[in-house]
């Protein structure tokens, strides 16, 4: 059984070495790349591209759909219940394996330690649905990523104004080492909107309605 285990984990990880191999070329090839980013300016600019009139909302916009995507891949795989179950034995196992220790009670020890690889593969399979919102985030999320950076490419007014200065360039770097402005302002926003939308869906994700819609999108495909 922890044989089947490792080699699905271990395909899981080929799969997705093979997708960042796949995402560094695209990248890299500015035909692939260009040709993905002007699809999807197609049905971005529309929605979100506000005439190039409004750049920060746009910024503002595209983390929210990023982080709301990744959220929801996230919840869809993760068992929280299972998660939250499996840190729990974690915890009451390490403490009862550290009184033993410290009492110099031998027999318990040992009893432990045959019980550890059976509470390894329970962590283990509580958290094997991590890797799996990964290959949604290359398959959709990061090319949504790279139609921004097409998008702010392309302004012909791209400075903004902050309560210490003026005029800031999205491309300017704040420090010439670290990322431009406009990164800075989307990893910033991307984290203190995620939280919220992150602890809105893993309170969601406790409901029945949840867990019955988990079970038809995940057999969905089995039944193409």
């Amino acid at each position: 059984m922890r044989k089947m285990d490792n080699l699905a984990q271990g395909t899981q990880l080929i799969i997705l070495m093979i997708l960042m191999f796949v995402m560094l070329f695209i990248f890299g090839d500015p035909g692939i790349s260009a040709m993905i980013t002007s699809s999807l300016n197609v049905v971005f600019y529309p929605i979100i591209g506000f005439n190039s009139h409004y750049p920060i909302l746009t910024i503002v916009l595209a983390g929210i759909i990023v982080v709301f995507l990744s959220s929801f891949f996230q919840n869809l795989f993760t068992d929280w219940k299972k998660m939250g179950e499996s840190q729990e034995t974690t915890r009451s196992f390490q403490k009862e394996l550290t009184k033993a220790r410290k009492d110099g009670n031998t027999n318990k020890v040992n009893k432990l330690m045959k019980m550890q690889p059976e509470i390894m593969k329970k962590q283990t399979e509580a958290s094997s649905g991590m890797m799996k919102p990964m290959f949604f985030l290359f398959i959709f999320i990061v090319p949504i990523f790279m139609w921004l950076r097409f998008f702010l490419g392309n302004l012909d007014y791209y400075f903004f104004t902050v309560p210490w200065a003026q005029s800031v360039s999205l491309f300017g770097k704040p420090i010439s080492f670290l990322w431009q402005s406009w990164l800075w302002l989307y990893l910033i926003f991307s984290i203190i909107v995620g939280q919220v939308i992150r602890a809105g869906l893993k309170w969601v994700s406790w409901s029945d309605w949840w867990q019955d819609f988990k079970q038809k999108m995940i057999r969905l495909p089995s039944n193409r």
